[in-house]
């Protein structure tokens, strides 16, 4: 029975140097690049300010993660196989994670959700720290409540990230949705950047409650409920000002 898997960073494939002058050019000529490299395009994440796409090349089971800013690509990073989709372990670099047949078979069968750019420095962390920041992911993005029993500097970071991929994947909400008795919701995207205090009163002022929080790391979070519009938020404050504000939809205090 394996009990601990620990992926070696060399596991992690480096982006091949020959995709080093791909690196500022245009991303409709980047892509096609690629393409004529060998590289198949997977899946995009449209993130704040630049879009994440992962690229597959299948004789080297190379796996990319490449970033877009406005209209170039800003970097390329070499990632797990996971990434694009895929299975790790091939006779390519098998001698570089095996630690087992049982190992192997653990790995492959690695399924994670999240990104490598989900992760601040844009990279995945060990098998076993990567699972609890998957736990802690999942947590913020889904709503769940925040459970960091074995106080992991991982789990933290995953929950950061998955609230804040939750705030992107329901930002319409702000501009179409409308709650119940047909009352129109209340923008406060612009309460962003502000700092804490002043965005607490300017909340109560908009009509919201504070009716609960937690604490993520360096980030003070706290939930807000107005009653005209059942609009249930989350408001994330690190370093005295407000990181994020996302719209979770519910939570049992939002009630």
């Amino acid at each position: 029975m394996v009990t601990s898997l620990v992926l070696p960073r060399e596991a992690i494939a480096q982006a091949p140097s020959d995709l080093d002058d791909l690196v500022g050019s245009r991303a409709a000529g980047g892509e096609q690049a690629l393409e004529d490299r060998g590289y198949v395009h997977i899946n995009s994440t449209k993130g704040d300010d630049r879009t994440w796409s992962n690229w597959w090349k299948s004789s080297s089971r190379q796996c990319v993660t490449v970033a877009t800013m406005e209209g170039r690509f800003s970097s390329i990073t070499g990632t797990l196989p996971a990434d694009c989709n895929q299975k790790a372990g091939s006779k390519n670099n098998t001698g570089a994670i095996v630690a087992g047949a049982a190992a192997v078979a653990l790995l492959g069968a690695l399924a994670i959700s999240h990104k490598s750019h989900d992760h601040d420095d844009g990279k995945h962390y060990d098998y076993d720290r990567d699972g609890v920041y998957e736990r802690g992911y999942r947590d913020g993005l889904y709503s769940q409540s925040y459970h960091n029993y074995d106080r992991s500097d991982a789990y933290s970071h995953g929950y950061e990230a998955g609230v804040r991929q939750r705030g992107r994947e329901t930002s319409y909400r702000d501009y179409d949705r409308r709650g119940a008795g047909y009352s129109p919701s209340i923008n406060v995207s612009d309460l962003e950047g502000a700092r804490g205090s002043s965005a607490d009163d300017e909340m109560r002022r908009r009509g919201f409650s504070n009716v609960d929080g937690l604490k993520s790391g360096n980030t003070a979070y706290s939930i807000w409920y107005n009653r005209q519009t059942r609009q249930c938020l989350q408001m994330g404050v690190a370093d005295g000002r407000v990181a994020n504000i996302a719209d979770i939809g519910s939570s049992p205090k939002c009630r």
